[in-house]
């Protein structure tokens, strides 16, 4: 039976171990870092920014002259000019064709320059979309953190006051079956346990609920053997939220991304106009080609014999004679050769000029200049917007820290309080009634401050964010 126990304790004793060990406790940096590299939206971005980098390559291999080759074989039959014999020929022929051709643009109102100076501006608006999108997924993921750290310290709380609760109950009996108090406190200590063991495993679930969403931003798959490091807080009592909300909002428009974004995507729609703009221009084309070919109607002769053919007839109608050279046998020209004779060369230079499309390129122009005008009214739209959310944070950040400072004076009157119903109490001056009172009191203080504390604990953050400061609730 000894033996069995031990084992059985071994065995829990390894599976605690592995437990702990499996256990890993995150920092804020570690999961704003996990997220980062984890995050599908931050992934899908990076594939856009792949694919904007591909179009500002392109536009750039866009400039480039172009050449391309061919090979064309061919049956022909019926009646058709032989383009190597430049003869009739109705017979079926078998031939090819080789050649290859190059072509540059001169001049087409420097479209594919501006192209590629939209792209390049294209690709770093995105570039800062990037940085807004990471920056939006570390403060949620703060907040987040920040909430699980109210409910642990909250869980504790109530599990203090639980325990204290157990004391004072044991106390009580002692003096309810010694005759010093009526079974009534006894009674109303008992519910105040019961509700206060309800408290705790409220505040538990809450605590798991907190872990739950806080691993759901962090795509983890489960939220087990997951927790965050406590942080030592030592609150500052000068805060950010003493900055001028100019102060702040200077700064932020000077570095914030999406104001940058914006700001680029304005010049974005400049570019859109200028290549609108080209499409009213002439262009010039150099091009130039070299080709040859096969054909197995271009033939030689092998053989001739002489023959009496008439060549013509004379005033009194007798026809005139003579003995010509005739060929009789023909052999295809062999491959080769055709290759060197028929070898032909070509250089164009071709001016294009607009004279009439549809009114087409005149409408792209009316076109990009209200896409230019609607990206200036957002980036006015954005600036707006972050003077809004500056305001807001700032104002925030006041209210939580003289929130956090009238909760703690608050709390020490109350603490002073409670101590005092607790002395009267354990010398009968006052029943539970007035002593639960006192301590829920002290509770309700308490738990104001703690909410007060990682209010404040945030609103910081999020103004040092608007400060260009890392994210971070170490304050």
């Amino acid at each position: 039976m000894f033996k069995q126990l031990t084992v059985i304790i071994s065995i829990l004793l390894m599976a605690f171990a592995v437990n702990a060990q499996n256990k890993r406790i995150w920092s804020l940096e570690e999961c704003i870092e996990h997220a980062h590299k984890n995050n599908i939206s931050v992934k899908q971005q990076e594939l856009n920014l792949k694919n904007i980098e591909l179009d500002v390559k392109q536009s750039k291999l866009n400039m480039l002259p172009s050449l391309n080759g061919y090979a064309t074989h061919y049956y022909s039959w019926g009646k058709y000019v032989d383009p190597f014999t430049n003869e009739f020929s109705t017979q079926r022929i078998m031939g090819e064709q080789f050649g290859a051709q190059a072509s540059v643009s001169l001049y087409e109102g420097l479209q594919k320059q501006n192209t590629l100076k939209r792209d390049r501006l294209q690709r770093d608006a995105e570039k800062y979309n990037y940085d807004k999108l990471l920056d939006d997924i570390s403060l949620n993921i703060a907040n987040q953190y920040v909430t699980v750290l109210y409910a642990m310290e909250n869980l504790e709380i109530a599990r203090n006051q639980y325990q204290i609760t157990l004391q004072q109950q044991d106390r009580t009996k002692k003096l309810v079956d010694a005759g010093t108090l009526p079974k009534g406190d006894l009674l109303n200590i008992q519910s105040q346990v019961a509700a206060e063991e309800y408290n705790v495993i409220q505040a538990k679930n809450e605590l798991e609920i907190a872990y739950l969403n806080l691993a759901q931003l962090l795509d983890l798959e489960s939220a087990d053997n997951f927790e965050i490091e406590k942080p030592e807080f030592a609150l500052n009592t000068n805060p950010k939220a003493a900055e001028p909300v100019d102060a702040v909002y200077n700064y932020a428009l000077q570095h914030q991304p999406e104001i940058k974004s914006a700001e680029l995507n304005v010049k974005v729609t400049e570019k859109d106009q200028e290549i609108a703009q080209g499409r009213l221009h002439p262009s010039l084309v150099l091009s130039g080609s070299i080709g040859t070919g096969y054909s197995q109607a271009n033939k030689t002769v092998d053989n001739y014999e002489e023959q009496t053919l008439p060549i013509g007839v004379t005033e009194g109608g007798e026809q005139v004679l003579a003995t010509q050279q005739v060929p009789t046998d023909y052999s295809i020209l062999p491959f080769s050769d055709q290759i060197d004779e028929n070898l032909n060369q070509s250089v164009n230079l071709r001016l294009n000029i607009p004279i009439f499309n549809n009114w087409s390129a005149r409408t792209s122009i009316s076109k990009t200049r209200l896409q230019h005008q609607n990206a200036k009214y957002q980036l006015e739209l954005e600036k707006q917007n972050l003077r809004k959310n500056i305001q807001s944070a700032h104002a925030d950040a006041r209210a939580a820290q003289n929130q956090y400072e009238s909760a703690k004076i608050k709390v020490e009157a109350t603490q002073e309080a409670f101590k005092y119903a607790e002395k009267k109490f354990n010398v009968g001056l006052i029943n539970s009634v007035e002593y639960n009172d006192a301590k829920k009191e002290l509770t309700i203080a308490r738990s104001q401050l703690l909410n007060a504390k990682y209010r404040f604990v945030f609103t910081q953050t999020v103004l040092d964010y608007y400060l260009g400061n890392p994210i971070s609730v170490k304050k």
